[in-house]
Parts: C-alpha cells; structure tokens; sequence
C-alpha cells in the first residue's frame, strides 16, 4: 500500500491499543492507514520525527474559542499550534448564539471544533476584567425549549450539554440550572459537562445528579467545593460518583485547579479521566496557557506520561462519544500531535498563586491534521 504521508521514526504513544514503542505512523486519504515498521518504504512524504512523541491528536477537552463572539473567546488556531487536533468549547455559546459559532468560526476552522451547548440562551456573554455576569444566575435566561431545538439542527457539531453553577456563575440559583440542564440532556440523550465553582450548590449535591457519561469538569479544584477532604481523602461522594461512571475532568482555567487538591487525590489512587485547560482570554497569559502546559503540570506530579497522554487522547474521545478520535487505529481520524519532551527548570503555577519547580515540560513539535503535515514548530 502507498501511504501519502509517514511519521517515521517517534517514540509513539497510543494508550487505546497498548502502544509505546518507536514505530512510524501512516496516513492515506486523511486517515489513519497502519502503525508499524518500515512503513516509510512505501511513503509520498516522509517526515523524520526520530527522537520526538507523537500521539493521536491530542483533545481538549475544555476549551473557550467562540473567538469575537464572546469576550472570554481564544483563536482556535493559537490553541492547535500548541499541539491539538479537537478543541471542545463548552459553553460559550448557547442557543440564542450558536448559530454565529457555527458559521464564523467552528466551519472556517482548520482544527476540528466540537461544542457543548450552554442550557443558557446567550452562553457565557459576560466574563472579563471588568464585567463578570454569571448566566445561570438569572433563570430567565435558562432555555430549555430552545436548547433542544438547536441541538437537533446540530447533532454533527455537538457533543452535548454545558451547564454552569456555583455562586460566581449561578448566584444564589442552588441546582434550579442543573435541574433544568438534567432535563435537556436526558430529552436530547446526550451528557452534561458541568461547571462548579463556588457553593451554593455544593460538591455532593451537584454529584448527586450527575449520570454515567455526565462530566465533572473543574475536578481537582480548590477549597471550598473540592474534592478532597480535611484529613487529606478522597471525598466520598467523588469516590461513589465515579463507580457509577461519572467522568472527571481537570479544566484549569482561571481558578479551578490547585496543586494542593492534585497531591491529595494522585497520593489516593484518584487519577482525573480527562486533562483538558479551560484556555479563555483571561488565563490563556497564566495560569493555564494551555492543554501541554496542563498536561506538563501532572508530569511533575509524577502521574505516568502514558496516563497523561491517555487522559487528552483515548479518555477524552470516550468522554465525547467518538471512537474515530484519540487513536491510531486504522481508519480513524488522520491526526496526530508531534510531541518533545524536554528536561529543565520549568515553573509552574495553580490557580492559587501556588508555585511548582518542575524539570519536565512539553512542547509541540507539529500537528497533523486529516492526514496533512498542518504545522511544523
């Protein structure tokens, strides 16, 4: 078989079928065509990636790129440069908007765009410096009705619902939000991906409506609603939510992950599912930056880098309901992050203000979109 491209020569990583050994990877007519030895005989193109990772094309899964539509929206471009292949906006557009999203940016995009649609009419319309409106906070703007309606116009491009709450994104609402967005995901059949920041609600309440293949996203975040306890455990509800198969996702983001929480739940077994940045325009500067950063925080947490690589490939595909995702399998979707691994002194830093001297860090090297070399660092 004639492969049009071949990445000959990486250490390659691929935790959905047990893979960690230097291969090369081939791509034909935009998909993934074999992994193996030797495939660079039989190559258009060959690109020597020997002493590099590379990966199915990283995930992540918590992402802002309604870019110009709203304020806290990134350039999707930016984000894929840094190594991604699907970037997962959660949120940021909701029913009363999505229709912008589509056209202006989710279409025009090079890198795959996947959306969680905000039960909310406007999405996240009012998160900046200077304003900061959460919008679960006014349930007039809840739409439930209108939700489902956009939805089923647009099954191709989403993958389920967002809902937000807590006191800085829902005020003094409870789980009236969670509520309503329950509703909707089970009318649609599709998963809720939810935010919890501050309480109202709390922790074990918001878990207590979460479905198998439902998200908790802001997982490992800090005191209060964390979900690790006082005497340094794993809270119960956590441990009883995740038998039950709800899915736990890092999204740093601007407040929502603490070194701190991270120790407590890797020291007790409690490794996150999914690793995903919440990068928006208020910490795409820090504390985030963005899903290698993320990811390279829990290297130096000493989580497994297979683990990591598993919770931004494999995982995150699952979560999103889409086997074509996350894998070399052959046939697939033809992408793949070229990845270095470099040793030093890295600092890091939490959404605390927390420091950590780390001496691993990863970085982008190029990205292969739909079987094309996409960019090259």
């Amino acid at each position: 078989m004639r492969y049009d491209l071949v990445l000959s020569g990486a250490r390659v990583i691929d935790p959905s079928q047990g893979i960690d050994q230097v291969m090369d990877v081939a791509f034909s007519e935009g998909k993934i065509a074999a992994t193996g030895h030797g495939l660079a005989d039989n190559a258009g193109s060959v690109l020597d990636v020997k002493g590099k990772i590379v990966t199915p094309g990283l995930i992540d899964l918590h992402t802002h790129v309604y870019w110009g539509g709203t304020s806290l929206g990134v350039d999707p471009l930016i984000l894929a440069r840094g190594g991604c292949t699907t970037l997962v906006d959660t949120g940021s557009a909701g029913p009363g908007n999505y229709a912008g999203f589509l056209e202006h940016v989710i279409k025009p995009s090079p890198v795959r765009i996947v959306a969680f649609l905000n039960v909310s009419f406007a999405g996240i319309f009012g998160f900046s410096k200077r304003v900061m409106v959460g919008e679960s906070g006014d349930i007039r703007l809840l739409a439930p009705v209108d939700t489902v309606e956009v939805v089923e116009a647009n099954r191709d491009t989403l993958a389920g619902i967002k809902v937000r709450v807590g006191l800085i994104a829902s005020g003094n609402s409870g789980l009236i939000p969670l509520q309503i967005a329950r509703q909707v995901a089970d009318q649609v059949q599709m998963p809720m991906m939810v935010h919890i920041d501050y309480p109202p609600p709390t922790l074990p309440d918001v878990l207590a409506l979460l479905r198998p293949g439902d998200i908790l996203t802001h997982c490992f975040r800090p005191f209060p609603n964390t979900p690790a306890t006082a005497d340094g455990k794993v809270h119960p509800a956590v441990l009883e939510a995740r038998q039950r198969g709800v899915i736990f996702d890092i999204g740093h983001g601007m407040g929502s992950f603490s070194f701190d929480t991270a120790r407590v739940m890797l020291e007790n077994g409690f490794l996150p599912d999914c690793i995903s940045s919440d990068t928006h325009a208020m910490c795409i500067d820090g504390p985030a930056f963005d899903l290698l950063t993320t990811l390279s925080k829990f290297i130096c947490l000493d989580m497994p880098l297979v683990q990591v690589i598993q919770s931004a490939t494999e995982n995150a595909a699952k979560a999103l309901r889409r086997p074509d995702l996350g894998t070399f399998k052959p046939g697939s979707a033809g992408d793949a992050s070229i990845l270095e691994l470099q040793d030093g002194t890295f600092d890091y830093v939490d959404s605390t203000g927390k420091c950590l001297a780390g001496k691993k860090r990863l970085a982008a090297s190029g990205v292969v979109i739909n079987g094309q070399l996409w960019h090259q660092a």
